[in-house]
C-alpha cells in the first residue's frame, strides 16, 4: 500500500515536508490524526526512521491508543514509537531519573490527582487560618507552575495582589509537603522534567538525540512550559510537526495558549506553514453555521473549511419555553432518530456549557427509557469509596504518601480522629520519619501506645500484605487488600447507596483484571499512574448510549447527531465574557467545537426562560445564535397544550452510568420534589408578573405509527415503567398524547405517551 494513496493533496504536501519545524493549521473534521499517523509511517517505511527515534506527543489516553492502533495496522515497528502524552512522557522520564534532582524524591512517587492536591491546600488554609477559599490558591499554584515560574518569580508578576504574601506561604507549605509525601501533582510532572533537563544538560541531551522527530498533537492546547519542553526536546535535531487549530483553543483557562501557534514562526527558522481546510466530517448545512460563527474571531489563521459531503440537512434551530420543554423535546428527537430514523443512540449526543444544565435532560432521558452516559461531571475514580480503595494501595507503593494514609487511617472505622492523628504526626515529625511507620511502629513510642488497640490491627495487615505484594499478581493483590481490610463491611446495609458502592468495588476490581489482560507485566505503580492520568474522555466506550455532556469534555470527538442545548446569553456565552473580547472569542471558539462535532444533524436550542443558580430568569438568545446566521427559528410540526400546572418532580441527580432498562424502582434514589421549577407562582419568583403563562409545543414525529395506540391509555389504568415502577394515570391532556401518572415514592411524572416505555398492568 502507498502511504499517500489516502490523503488529500494538502495532506501530502504538509506529510511530504520531512526536515525542519512544520506547522500545520488542521480545522474541526480535516483529517489530521490520519495525517500524524500516516506521517509516522512514512517516516519508517520510506525514510527508513528507526521507531525508536519517533516521538509523537497527544492530550488524552484516548487519543494516543487511538494513535497507537493506526500506526501499528499501518507499518511494522510501529508499536516502538513512542506514542504518548505530556503528562504520561514526563511520568516515564522521571520514573527513569528523578533521582538527579536531589533525595527529595525517589522513583516510586506517587502523583496527586486534583482532589488530593486540595485535600493539601485546605489543611494548610485552616492551619494557617487562612479562610476556606482553597480554589483561590489551587489556581495561583497551578498558574505559577503552569507559567513555569518560580513562586518568588510570581510575586513579583502580582505584587499588585492583596493575598499574595499568603500564596507564597501556602505555596512554600504545599511543596514542602509533598516533598515529604514523595508526591507530586500534575502540573509537578511538567514542572520538575524541565528542572531535571536544566539542571542535568546530559539527560536532555539523551532525550534530545534520540528523538530525530517528534509530532504534537492539539498545539493549540500547550501551555507555555509544554512549549518549552517541546522546544527543548526538538533542540538537537530540529525536526519538530505541530498540528494545531487556533479555531479549537478552548483551554486558556488552564493554561493553555493558542498562540503558541504562531510562536512557531518565530522561534523555529524557516518554519513552513500548511493548511488543512477540507472537512470530512459534517455536511456543508453545519459546515457554514460553524465557519460563519467562527470568522467573527480576530486573531486566527485565514482558512475557510470546505466539504464535498452531500445530503445536506438545514441546521435546526429552535426556542422553547423552559428548560422543560426543551428537555422533553430533545427526548422526542431523539426517540425518533433512533426508532424511525436508523441511528443508534451512541450516534447522538447532547453538548451543554454548565454541568449544571444536564438535570433536566437526565430526568426526561430517564423517564423515556432512554439510556445515556454523563460526562463532564462526576468520574467514577472521584467517589468516595473508590479513592479510598486507590489511597490503600498507594501506600504499598510509596509508604511516605501522607495524604492517602490520612483517607484511610480510620476507614473502615477504627476510632482514630483527628486528635489521634495530630499525635501521629507530631511523632513523625519529631523523629524524622513517615506517618506509616510511626503507625507500624507504635510500641516503640510512649505517647503512641494509647492507639495500639486501635491500629494494632490495620499494622499486622499491613505487614503481612507488604510480604506478599511481590508474589502475588495485581489483580489477586487489590482483592487482598479489600479482603484483608475488611473495606466491604463498611458498606454493610442494603441500602441502595451502600449495594451502589460494592457495586463500585466489583467495578473497580473488573478494571484492574482488564488492565492485567491487556497490559502483562505491569505494576501497581503503572496501573494507578493510568487511573491518575485518566481524563473524562478516555472513560468513553463503545457502549449504545447517548452521550450527555459539557463542550470541554468531547474536544476530539464527534458524532452523527448533536444537540447544543442552552444556547441564551449569560450561559453560552458566559455573562462574564460579555465586556472582555479575549474571553469572548474564547467562548466563541468553544461554540465553534460545539457546533463541529456534528456530522449529519445539528439541532440548536435556546429558553425563554431557565431555572438556574436556584432562581427562574427571563433569557436572551444568544449572540452566537445571530453570528452564526441561523436566525429565526423555524420549527417542526407541534401539537399544542394548554394545563402548564404539572408537577415536574426532580430527583437527586440519576447516575452517570443510568443504561437501557436495568434498575427497578427500588434501586431509584428518593426523589426530591422542587416545585420551583415547574410551577411559575408569583409568590415563589415572581416570574407570573412579567411573562404570560404559555401554550408548550411539543415536537411530534409526523412519520409516528405509534401515536395512534395512545388512545389505549385510560385514567385510572394501572401502568408498569421500566425505570419507575408501576403507577397510577392520573390525568391524560392534549388529545390523549400527554398523561400524568403517580409512581407513589418516586413522585407523579408527566410522560408523552407514544414514547413512554410504558405497559398497562390492570384497566
Amino acid at each position: 500500500m502507498n502511504i499517500l494513496d489516502k490523503l488529500n493533496e494538502e495532506q501530502q504536501h504538509a506529510l511530504l515536508c520531512t526536515q525542519g519545524a512544520v506547522l500545520v493549521t488542521a480545522g474541526a473534521g480535516t483529517g489530521k490524526t490520519r495525517l500524524l499517523t500516516h506521517r509516522i509511517a512514512y517516516l519508517i517505511e520510506e525514510l527508513k526512521v528507526n521507531p525508536y527515534n519517533i516521538l509523537a506527543i497527544t492530550f488524552t489516553n484516548k487519543a494516543a491508543n487511538e494513535m497507537k492502533t493506526r500506526v501499528e495496522a499501518l507499518v511494522d515497528g510501529g508499536n516502538r514509537v513512542w506514542i504518548s502524552t505530556f503528562h504520561s512522557m514526563c511520568v516515564r522520564i522521571l520514573r527513569a531519573d528523578i533521582d538527579k534532582l536531589g533525595s527529595a524524591y525517589d522513583r516510586n512517587f506517587t502523583i496527586y490527582s486534583d482532589s488530593d492536591s486540595e485535600k493539601v491546600v485546605k489543611t494548610i488554609l485552616k492551619e494557617y487560618s487562612l479562610g476556606d477559599d482553597h480554589k483561590k490558591f489551587m489556581f495561583h499554584i497551578s498558574n505559577c507552575k503552569n507559567k513555569n515560574m518560580e513562586i518568588l518569580q510570581y510575586k513579583k508578576q502580582n505584587e499588585y495582589m492583596r493575598e499574595i504574601d499568603d500564596v507564597v506561604r501556602v505555596y512554600n507549605e504545599y511543596e514542602r509537603r509533598l516533598q515529604e509525601s514523595n508526591a507530586l501533582d500534575f502540573d509537578d510532572l511538567l514542572t520538575k522534567t524541565f528542572k531535571l533537563f536544566v539542571n542535568n544538560p546530559e539527560v536532555l541531551e539523551f532525550y534530545s538525540r534520540r528523538f530525530e522527530y517528534i509530532l504534537v498533537d492539539e498545539f493549540q492546547d500547550t501551555n507555555k512550559i509544554q512549549y518549552d519542553l517541546t522546544r527543548m526536546l526538538a533542540s538537537c535535531h530540529q525536526n519538530i510537526f505541530v498540528v494545531g487549530d487556533e479555531d479549537q483553543s478552548i483551554y486558556s483557562w488552564r493554561g493553555a495558549d493558542f498562540t503558541n501557534i504562531f510562536n512557531i514562526t518565530k522561534d523555529y527558522a524557516n518554519a513552513k506553514i500548511f493548511k488543512l481546510q477540507q472537512n470530512y466530517r459534517c455536511t456543508k448545512e453545519i459546515l457554514n453555521t460553524a465557519n460563519t460563527l467562527i470568522a467573527l474571531n480576530s486573531e486566527r489563521f485565514n482558512k475557510k473549511l470546505w466539504t464535498n459531503k452531500e445530503n445536506s440537512e438545514k441546521v435546526s434551530y429552535n426556542v422553547y419555553y423552559d428548560e422543560q420543554e426543551e428537555a422533553e423535546n430533545v427526548s422526542a428527537y431523539i426517540h425518533s432518530l433512533v426508532k424511525r430514523g436508523g441511528y443508534n443512540y451512541s450516534d447522538i449526543a447532547i453538548l451543554v456549557r454548565l454541568n449544571a444544565l444536564t438535570m433536566p435532560f437526565e430526568e426526561k432521558l430517564l423517564s423515556y427509557n432512554i439510556p445515556y452516559k454523563i460526562y463532564g461531571g462526576f468520574k467514577f475514580f472521584e467517589r468516595a469509596e473508590i479513592k479510598n480503595l486507590l489511597s490503600y494501595l498507594r501506600i504499598f507503593v510509596n509508604p511516605k504518601d501522607e495524604t492517602a494514609l490520612t483517607r484511610i487511617i480510620n476507614f473502615p472505622k477504627r476510632g482514630v480522629g483527628d486528635g489521634a492523628l495530630a499525635t501521629l504526626k507530631e511523632i513523625a515529625w519529631q523523629e524524622g520519619k513517615s506517618v506509616l511507620e510511626v503507625v507500624l511502629n507504635l510500641e516503640d513510642y510512649p505517647q503512641g501506645k494509647k492507639l495500639i488497640g486501635k491500629l494494632a490491627c490495620f499494622a499486622e495487615t499491613y505487614k503481612q500484605l507488604a510480604k506478599d505484594f511481590e508474589s502475588l499478581s495485581l489483580d489477586d493483590f487489590v482483592v487482598e487488600v479489600i479482603n484483608r481490610f475488611k473495606i466491604r463491611e463498611a458498606f454493610a446495609s442494603d441500602s441502595d447507596e451502600d449495594v451502589d458502592k460494592l457495586m463500585n468495588l466489583d467495578q473497580f476490581v473488573a478494571s484492574v483484571k482488564l488492565f492485567v489482560e491487556n497490559n502483562p507485566g505491569q505494576t501497581l505503580i503503572e496501573y494507578l499512574e493510568s487511573v491518575t492520568l485518566q481524563s473524562d474522555i478516555d472513560s468513553m466506550d463503545e457502549s449504545n448510549n447517548v452521550t450527555v455532556a459539557t463542550v470541554h469534555a468531547v474536544k476530539g470527538l464527534e458524532f452523527k447527531v448533536v444537540f447544543v442545548v442552552g444556547m441564551e446569553d449569560g450561559v453560552f456565552p458566559l455573562s462574564r465574557c460579555k465586556d472582555n473580547q479575549k474571553d469572548l472569542e474564547e467562548e466563541r471558539r468553544l461554540a465553534y467545537v460545539a457546533f463541529t462535532r456534528a456530522g449529519e444533524k445539528l439541532y440548536v436550542s435556546s429558553c425563554k426562560t431557565r431555572f438556574l443558580y436556584g432562581r427562574r430568569n427571563y433569557e436572551m438568545e444568544s449572540k452566537f445564535i445571530s453570528e452564526s446566521g441561523l436566525g429565526k427559528p423555524k420549527p417542526k410540526r407541534v401539537f399544542e397544550f394548554d394545563d402548564y400546572s404539572q408537577d415536574y418532580s426532580y430527583g437527586n441527580k440519576y447516575k452517570n452510568n443510568a443504561s437501557f432498562g436495568a434498575k427497578t424502582a427500588n434501586n431509584i434514589e428518593k426523589t426530591t420534589n422542587y416545585s420551583s421549577f415547574g410551577s411559575y407562582n408569583t409568590k415563589q419568583d415572581n416570574f407570573s408578573s412579567f411573562m404570560p403563562k404559555p401554550k408548550t409545543q411539543v415536537y411530534v414525529d409526523t412519520n409516528s405509527k405509534a401515536s395512534g395506540e395512545t388512545a389505549k391509555y385510560k385514567v385510572g389504568q394501572v401502568v408498569g415503567h421500566t425505570k419507575f415502577g408501576v403507577g397510577t394515570i392520573v390525568a391524560i391532556s392534549d388529545g390523549g398524547k400527554m398523561a400524568d401518572i403517580n409512581f407513589g415514592a418516586i413522585g407523579t411524572k408527566t410522560l408523552m405517551l407514544d414514547i413512554a416505555p410504558l405497559k398497562i398492568i390492570k384497566d
